[in-house]
Order: structure tokens, then C-alpha cells, then sequence
């Protein structure tokens, strides 16, 4: 373990009984302020019949309702800009961010001084566990602009003292140019994003990604880099190391990351918000006094000032890890599965999309890893068998073979019925930002 400026021994190696005290402490502290000053809230603690102090403990936040993505954009289509879950007035905001609104109307997110700099605290936390240091040379590949993990991202490559340079999406030339000309060491993208920039390295500058000499590779924005045969792909193509991240725009922009042990990404911020896990069926809390626990994420923050959240569900599946890990920090570990919105059921077997592609992806080079999903109906109930448009790889030489094998392995190891179309390498789109492994072919 490195100990240094931006690691926080105190937070990241305490004893679980001690991260406890400081949240219960600050939960306490935060649910006065949030009935104070969200009517949100107050409506909602009244639907409850709750008061704050009836809140002791973490075990007592069961007892309140969940805040849903649909009620705060509801209150900000009735309450313009921010909605009336916002505990501070506009002229108390220094800046603006957009959740990317994928499934639904974006909502925008307003953020205090004081938030920045837990922001900028939290996500310099997640950078320097995976491995960026004064020296490193980041490119960022994230969007910029209103992004929510954009511009934090940039300052706490900044604030950590190494150099940065923010390229965005978009200019994938640009990116390699800056990776070549400033001896760029660490990239920031998404895991298709880096799927893409391989292929685009080779067919624009006839180079070997790994002949730009880039050390790390930090992921993050959808599910990829815990994904076995994504990151060996990554990992094989770049030479290079490949950590993810997680973050949620209405709650931190990133929370959570990978240490170089690659064991799952550490909860850096159990002193900002206080993790849980539900059954996403029932929504009955799971205890986390077991080795592994699956499950849906939940957050509520303890030192948010802008615009507090009590029990927000992100509906991202997860498996959670209790155990400590090599690197020495004590907390959770997790890592995420897919969104719960987005699992589809097939005979009453749950099938993420996630899953699929790391299927396929094992089987390179007979195929390229990318896939299609083709739904005639609305989910998650697909009526069997599960459409899948696959990417053969060059010159396979019997693709009727190929399109039984496929179709066998996902029953194997999914246990789910698929029927398998085979498309010419290049078919199916690449994607800068969040891979859209689902085509819908119905109308909404």
C-alpha cells in the first residue's frame, strides 16, 4: 500500500464500527437539515409518519420510503429548475451537471461549494486508488461539458498534481494525437470507448494500441471493466492495466474504484453516504455480514448541502464483498452486474445483457465481442428464444458451426435459449460513450 496526500487512512482502512459511529452521527445531523429545508421531504418523512429523530440508527432508515429517479424528475417538471427536493436556493449553486437522462428526462443536479469540494474530495480519493499520481499524463475520454463525471474527474487529476488533458468524445484523432505527443500513461473511458479507440488505432494510424505505451486504463460509465473477457480483451490489446469506477449522477460522480489488486472497487465514501443493499423485488434491506451479497444499491447521503438524497435507489445490481483486500482498505467492495431496468427475463431466468456480451467476447477471435440484442416486445418477459446479433471475427470458416456453438454456450452458462445471427465484422455499432447493447424493434 502507498500511503499518501490523497489516501485517507482514517476513512479507507478504519474498522467497520468505527465508519458506523461517523455515520450514524452525521445521518442524525443531515435528516434535521434535509426536513428543514426540502418540502420534498417533509412530505415524505409526513406520508411516513416520521419525524427525524424517530432516525437513530442505520437500521432505522428501513422505516423510511425510497426516493425514486421519477419523483425528482416530477419535481423539477413542477418545481423548475431544480425541484423542490433542492435544500438550498439557486444562488447558493456554483455549478450545474445533467444525468445523462437514458431512461427517462434528464435531471439536473445543483452543487454547492461546500459539495464541490466533497466532490472533488471523493473522486481524487478514487483516482489516486487506481494508480494516478504528480506524474502520471491522463487523457480524459469522458464527455465534458454538462457530464457529471467530466469536469470532477479533470479537477482531481489536477488537484492530485498530475497532468491532464481533457479531449471529451468525439475527437477520437485528437485523443491518440495527445496520447502520442505528450507520452499519455492513463486513459479515462468508457469500456466500449476503448474497445472502439483499438480498432480505430489500427485502421487510422496502422499502430498496435499497445505501441502508444499507455500503463492504465480507468473505466467506468457502464458495466465492462469487471467483466472477465471485456477487461482481458482491453487488457491484451492496450498492455495495459484496466480499473473501473462507478458513480451515479444524483448521488457522487464517482464513489467507488479499483486499486491495482483488481478485486473489486473499493466504497471510498462511507464518511458522504451510507451504502445499502436491497432485494430489488421486495426492497427488504440485506444484511452485509456476509462474505457476498447481491443485490440492488441504494444511497443516502450524510453531508450534501445542494440537493440531499434519503434512500435513492440507482437500480444498479451489484454483488457486494465484505472482506478486506490485499491493498489494505477494510470497506465494501462491489461490483456491478448491470441496471436492474435493464435485465430481461427469458422463462424465468434472469439475463443481463452484460452477461451475453462476456459470453460472446470469450470466443475472440471466431468473433469480434460485439452483439445486439433484438427485442420484438417490451421488457423484461422475452418470449423465448433471446434474439442475439453477433460480430463473426475474419475468416471463420464454417459460420453454421460457429452459430451453434454460440447458441450452446449461452445455454450453458446463461441457461437461457437464444437464436444467434451471425452479421459481417464491423456491422454493428461502436459507441464513444455507453454501449446500447438492446435494439428495440417495437414502438414505444
Amino acid at each position: 500500500m502507498t500511503y499518501g496526500r490523497f489516501f485517507r487512512p482514517e476513512i479507507e482502512t478504519a474498522a467497520p464500527e468505527v465508519i458506523r459511529r461517523l455515520q450514524e452521527e452525521k445521518l442524525r445531523r443531515q435528516l434535521q437539515y434535509v426536513y428543514a429545508n426540502s418540502p420534498f421531504y417533509q412530505r415524505k418523512f409526513a406520508a411516513a409518519g416520521l419525524k427525524p429523530e424517530d432516525i437513530r440508527t442505520i437500521e432505522d432508515l428501513r422505516y423510511l420510503p425510497f426516493t425514486e429517479k421519477d419523483e425528482l424528475r416530477q419535481s423539477q417538471v413542477a418545481h423548475p429548475p431544480l425541484g423542490d427536493y433542492a435544500a438550498v436556493p439557486m444562488k447558493r449553486v456554483v455549478r450545474i451537471v445533467a444525468s445523462s437522462g437514458t431512461t427517462g428526462r434528464p435531471s439536473y443536479i445543483g452543487v454547492t461549494e461546500a459539495d464541490r469540494r466533497v466532490w472533488l474530495e471523493t473522486v481524487s480519493r478514487v483516482c489516486w486508488s487506481q494508480g494516478v499520481r504528480p506524474d502520471s499524463v491522463a487523457v480524459v475520454g469522458f464527455r465534458l461539458g454538462m457530464f457529471v463525471g467530466g469536469l470532477p474527474l479533470q479537477q482531481a487529476i489536477e488537484h492530485i498534481g498530475a497532468t491532464c488533458i481533457p479531449i471529451g468524445t468525439g475527437e477520437s484523432y485528437r485523443l491518440v494525437e495527445a496520447i502520442r505527443e505528450f507520452g499519455a500513461d492513463t486513459l479515462f473511458v468508457t469500456p466500449s470507448y476503448a474497445i472502439y479507440l483499438a480498432e480505430y488505432v489500427r485502421k487510422q494510424f496502422g499502430l498496435e494500441p499497445r505501441s502508444l505505451g499507455l500503463r492504465r486504463i480507468h473505466v467506468g460509465g457502464e458495466p465492462g471493466g469487471g467483466i472477465p473477457h471485456v477487461r482481458h480483451r482491453l487488457e491484451e490489446e492496450w498492455g495495459a492495466m484496466v480499473t473501473e469506477g462507478i458513480g451515479n449522477a444524483d448521488v457522487l460522480p464517482i464513489y467507488a474504484a479499483e486499486c491495482e489488486e483488481q478485486k473489486g472497487m473499493h466504497f471510498l465514501a462511507p464518511d458522504f453516504l451510507i451504502l445499502e443493499v436491497i432485494d430489488p423485488e421486495t426492497g427488504t434491506p440485506l444484511s452485509l455480514d456476509q462474505p457476498e451479497v447481491r443485490g440492488e444499491l441504494v444511497f443516502t447521503h450524510v453531508e450534501r448541502e445542494g440537493m440531499p438524497l434519503v434512500r435513492f435507489r440507482t437500480r444498479d445490481h451489484v454483488v457486494v464483498w465484505t472482506g478486506s483486500c490485499p491493498c489494505g482498505r477494510t470497506g465494501v467492495r462491489i461490483r456491478c452486474v448491470g441496471r436492474t431496468d435493464d435485465m430481461l427475463i427469458v422463462r424465468g431466468v434472469n439475463v443481463w445483457p452484460s452477461a451475453v456480451r462476456d459470453v460472446i467476447m470469450s470466443q475472440r477471435p471466431a468473433t469480434t465481442g460485439e452483439i445486439q440484442i433484438l427485442l420484438t416486445e417490451p421488457g423484461p418477459q422475452v418470449t423465448p428464444p433471446l434474439r442475439v446479433q453477433v460480430e463473426h471475427g475474419e475468416g471463420v470458416p464454417d459460420l453454421e458451426q460457429l452459430k451453434e456453438h454460440l447458441e450452446r454456450l449461452l445455454r450453458e452458462r446463461l441457461m437461457v435459449q437464444a437464436a444467434v445471427e451471425l452479421v459481417p465484422p464491423g456491422t454493428l455499432p461502436r459507441y464513444e460513450m455507453k454501449a446500447q447493447l438492446i435494439r428495440r424493434l417495437y414502438k414505444a
